[in-house]
């Protein structure tokens, strides 16, 4: 029998985040979008309220959440915006590869380290000439001893300025290529790192991405995630996890931008009732009230076929993050329309929502990478 009722316990966790977001995130939403800064007093509220790593496991210091629990209080954050939302979720990507690889005695140290400092993570993948082609990748991490010293660029990597740590990913053997592919967990601070200034960005204005230079960086062989030639499926695996966050956040956004248009059209008065009451509007409605329905129910089964160990995570999350991207691009457009010159206005949020949720489209794969998983996996 198919149950589509939360738990008391999922229940709990949207009621949690929800409570988060509008008591932290939708106030602020504004204000960093301008500053474009890095929302430190909401990082900080995060741990102060106990609802830091959802995801890392209790006898880490976690909340051992689910997928499907993660998905649940994503959505809420992106729905209080989506900037600050990946901000937050972005060291949540940067662990996944030690949830996924990582050694109890790794888990302990490097967990407690963030926990006890109210720290940041990065997910260091990217690079100048290999972004969704991971294979491409260059940058190198060579053995010398008990280190390995790591060389390379790095782009577009979330969180990077304000981590504490990096999950950087780095061939050990330059004639194997990406089968040598593998992931270090690699402190921020070591001599060699040099951080570029952040990107300036249409949108999520609240998260911060740069560039990273690696010069002879000395990283401890206790550091590595796994064995040797790991890297690849660590990186994979990680990503069948997080689109689906990715899908969630968008989501959020396009709930947003729906309610709010939907609320605005109910109280604008033209020819003596609201616009609201107009076919034209309320046929839109009608479609993004639908959109945003589609786009939850195929979040939480690409999240409950993961949580379930179930075959094809990976494609389910990619029709997920990619489904749940583009609709929430099309809600926001229509309800900036809906809205007319209030719509474009930065006096409405739904004009900052339409450039946040432009992003879910472009990171963590593109939509067409997206569609290029999607038909490997249902034509293998």
């Amino acid at each position: 029998m198919i149950n589509f009722s939360l738990s008391k316990e999922q229940e709990k966790i949207k009621e949690e985040h929800r409570a988060f977001a509008q008591q932290y995130i939708t106030p602020n939403a504004a204000k960093y979008d301008q500053l474009k800064e890095f929302p430190w007093e909401i990082h900080n509220a995060i741990y102060d309220e106990g609802m830091e790593f959802g995801q890392i496991p209790k006898k880490f210091g976690g909340h051992g959440h689910s997928i499907l629990d993660q998905a649940i209080a994503t959505e809420e954050f992106g729905a209080g915006c989506c900037g600050i939302g990946i901000s937050l979720d972005a060291t949540v990507l940067g662990m996944t590869p030690w949830i996924i690889g990582a050694s109890d005695e790794q888990m302990k140290k490097f967990v407690g380290e963030l926990k006890e400092i109210k720290g940041a993570a990065a997910y260091c993948l990217t690079e100048p000439n290999a972004g969704s082609d991971v294979a491409a990748i260059k940058t190198t991490a060579l053995k010398k001893g008990n280190e390995y010293i790591l060389n390379g660029h790095k782009r577009f990597i979330t969180n990077a300025e304000v981590s504490t740590y990096m999950t950087v990913f780095a061939i050990t053997d330059p004639n194997r290529g990406a089968r040598s592919l593998t992931a270090f967990i690699v402190k921020t601070d070591s001599p060699g790192i040099e951080i570029k200034p952040r990107m300036r960005k249409m949108g999520q204005n609240a998260s911060v991405q740069n560039e990273v230079i690696f010069t002879d960086v000395k990283i401890p062989e206790f550091n590595r995630i796994g064995n040797e030639g790991m890297g690849f499926i660590y990186a994979m695996k990680t990503f069948d996890r997080t689109r689906t966050g990715v899908a969630a956040l968008a989501l959020g956004g396009a709930r947003s931008a729906y309610e709010i248009s939907k609320d605005w059209a109910k109280k604008r008065i033209q020819f003596g009732k609201p616009i609201s009451s107009n076919q034209a509007i309320g046929f839109m409605l009608a479609d993004m009230a639908t959109k945003v329905e589609l786009a939850r129910l195929m979040t939480w089964k690409a999240a409950w076929y993961y949580d379930q160990g179930l075959k094809t995570p990976g494609t389910l999350s990619a029709m997920a993050k990619m489904y749940a991207s583009d609709i929430a691009m099309e809600v926001a457009t229509d309800a900036v329309q809906i809205m007319g010159g209030d719509g474009y206005s930065t006096d409405f949020p739904v004009e900052k929502i339409m450039r946040d949720v432009k992003l879910t489209q472009i990171y963590e794969g593109t939509n067409q990478i997206q569609r290029l998983v999607i038909s490997k996996g249902i034509l293998k």
